[in-house]
Formats: C-alpha cells, structure tokens, sequence
C-alpha cells in the first residue's frame, strides 16, 4: 500500500514537472528561464552534497569547476579559437560546433581531472583549513581566466567570449523553437527538458552511491575518519574520488549554462556563486537529497521572484534604495531566519535525525554502556559492518 502510494506521488510529480514549462511559457520565456537556471543550480548544489553531505569536506572553491565546464564548451563551441590560432583554422576551416555527445564527456573528465587534482594536495587538511585552500583554489580560477589573454589568448579575458553555439544533437537544435502542429515550444523549454534529464541522471547516480559501499565509506570518513581507516577504508582513495565525482557534475553543469547563455565571463564565477552553492547545501539539508534539491530550487529562484518586491519598494523610497541591495537583504534575512528555525536544513536527513536522538538516550538493554567520551557505538558508524571492511579501489 505504502509503495504504490509513494509511485502515486512520484507520478503525480513528474507530470507536474514536465508540464510545468510549458504552463509557465504561456506567461513568457522569463518565467520558464528562471526554472532553466534552477536546474543548473540543482545539479550543481547535488555535485557538492557529495563533497560536504556525504564525504563531510567543506569546499568553497566549488564554483571553479563550473567555470572549467563552461569555458570548454565556449572554447568547444565558439569561433574563438578558430579566430585566434591559424592552425585550428587550418583544421577546422568550417569551426568546431562540438556536439552534446562529445561536450558532456569532456567537461566531465576535465573537471574530474581538476577535482582530484585539487583533492590531491588537501587530503591531510580538515575543516576551516580545507575551506581555506579550497577557496583559494576557486580564486585561482578565476584570476586565470580573467588573464589568460594574452600573451596567448585562450580565454580572452575579462571580455569572455561570445557567439557560444546553442546546444544540438540529432539534428535537433536547442537555440531554435520547435514548432508541431501549430504549436510552439521555445528555446528555453527544449533547455529546460535538458537540463531536466540530466538533473534526474544526477539523481540516480548520487542516490545509488549514497546506498553503496562507497557511500557508506564516505560517511564514515565525515563521521570519524580515524575511525573510518581502523575499519580499513582507505580514506586517500575515497576522498579523490570524492573531489572527482562532486567536480564531474560542476564540469557538466558549466557546459551547460555556457551554451544556455551564448556567453561566459570571469565575472559568472565569483566566490559568491560558492557561497551560494553551500548555502542551498546546508539551508537544504546536508546529505539528503531532496532537502538539497528543495534548497537550490528556492535560493536559485528567490532572487528572480523577489524582484517583484523589491521594485515597488525602491519606488516607495523615491529611488533611494538599490532594488539589487534590497533583494540581497530579503536573502539574507531569509536564510537567517530558516537556520535559526530550521538549524539542520529544510528537509534533513530522518537517519541522521534518528541517529542524534540515540546519543542522547540510554542503550537498550543487554547492550552495554557506551565509554566515556564515546559517542557513538563503533556499529553505529556509517559504513560500519558486522565485519571490517575494506575499500581499497
């Protein structure tokens, strides 16, 4: 009964979420283009869960795999590179104009490359020191790209590049409306089904390695990594892989914002976007999926929503008030307000809530008492078995 009931449910949501685009574009592509951008910020905001919520590693730099994704396609998908260097001219006299079929695997493997790289050097750094280096990662970034002008220009600077070719495959291109028997749908909806399918592929693939082997490992090293190794995790391994799998869905993620906007520039990648990106984290519900999802829907869409309240108030003040200051300040109260109410995230996680209520309570009888200190029973750990494991991959 329970199950078909949560099928239901599920039905019911992905009728509505499929509908929902072509609801909103009856009222304007802006409205169908604030849920394309959402979307984005889903897959990102699932990308670093696996980084924070699971592995427990604080990364403030996230934002850097983003922009690695985004200027490959810009470089994969524009006439820069054409114009810039004779010899790609040469070869490609007609232009790049990659392929999704070929975008998608490049800026997966080259922002996983760039996530273990960055993950290589901070394997013995933790907390505060670990959001550190990793900030300073993003910031390199960054400054990269906005120099990168010369003496070669690769990135054209803090100009960015333009005329980024819309995403197509099969023959069918996402920049053009495509048109069915009098009916219309946009650009922006064809996005939208994109980036529908491939948040939903991300799903899948955060959910099956948060129940695998490798999930529990990952939970155990943000528990207790000490822990974690006396039960024979290699804790090195899980944490690259940890980096590597976050920065894959960034990597995509730029991709495909670079093609949805025609354009990139240094200034879309800035320490802020990774406030941001932790922010719909944590406000969310660290490590639970759908809390993450609820979270960057909701600061994702926020800021588009609340120009609609800040406008009549700048006009009330006679103008003396920044629209853009006010719908800052309607965030910022908005998140301090759900922390202090909702200290564990909008939706946490009901193991990890259940799991906090049976520290506080005494063990059940023919258990013995925990030591003094301990916390947590050493089977209580995530990852733990009735056996020591070993993941050494």
């Amino acid at each position: 009964m329970k199950n078909s009931k949560n099928i239901l449910l599920y039905a019911i949501g992905m009728v509505v979420v499929l509908a929902l685009p072509l609801l909103l574009q009856s009222q304007g592509n802006a409205w169908v283009r604030i849920a394309d951008i959402a979307l984005l910020y889903v897959m990102l905001a699932l990308g670093l869960n696996i980084v924070v919520g699971y592995a427990g590693l604080l990364d403030l730099g996230y934002v850097a795999f983003f922009a690695i994704g985004a200027y490959l396609y810009a470089l994969l998908g524009s006439p820069h590179l054409t114009d810039t260097f004779p010899a790609v001219k040469a070869m490609f006299p007609n232009g790049l104009h990659s392929s999704l079929l070929l975008v998608i695997p490049a800026a997966l493997g080259l922002a996983a490359l760039f996530g273990a790289l960055l993950g290589a050097p901070t394997l013995k750094l933790r907390g505060d020191y670990l959001a550190i280096v990793t900030l300073g990662f993003g910031e390199i970034i960054r400054v990269f790209l906005n120099n990168l002008d010369h003496p070669i220009n690769l990135t054209n600077g803090p100009k960015g590049i333009t005329a980024i070719d819309p995403i197509h495959f099969w023959g069918l291109n996402l920049g053009k409306p495509l048109k069915f028997d009098g009916f219309t749908i946009s650009s922006v909806t064809l996005y939208y089904y994109l980036f529908l399918a491939l948040v939903i592929f991300t799903i899948v693939i955060s959910h099956r390695l948060q129940v695998s082997r490798i999930g529990r490992a990952w939970m155990a090293i943000r528990e207790d990594e000490i822990a974690a190794k006396a039960m024979g995790i290699n804790t090195r391994n899980m944490k690259l892989l940890a980096f590597a799998m976050g920065a894959s869905f960034g990597g995509v993620s730029g991709a495909m914002f670079a093609s949805f906007q025609g354009f990139v520039s240094p200034e879309s990648f800035s320490l802020m976007e990774s406030v941001m990106i932790v922010a719909m984290v944590v406000l969310g519900g660290i490590g639970h999926l759908p809390g993450v999802i609820l979270g960057a829907v909701l600061l994702a869409a926020l800021p588009e929503v609340l120009r609609y309240v800040a406008g009549p108030l700048q006009s009330m003040t006679g103008g003396r008030l920044d629209a853009s200051i006010l719908r800052q300040l309607f965030i910022a109260l908005a998140m301090i307000i759900i922390m202090l109410v909702r200290p564990r995230g909008l939706w946490p996680t009901p193991e990890h809530g259940k799991s906090l209520a049976r520290r506080g309570t005494p063990p059940a009888s023919g258990m013995p008492a925990a030591a003094p200190g301990v916390d947590t029973p050493a089977d209580e750990l995530p990852g733990a078995a009735s056996r020591p494991m070993s993941i050494n991959p």
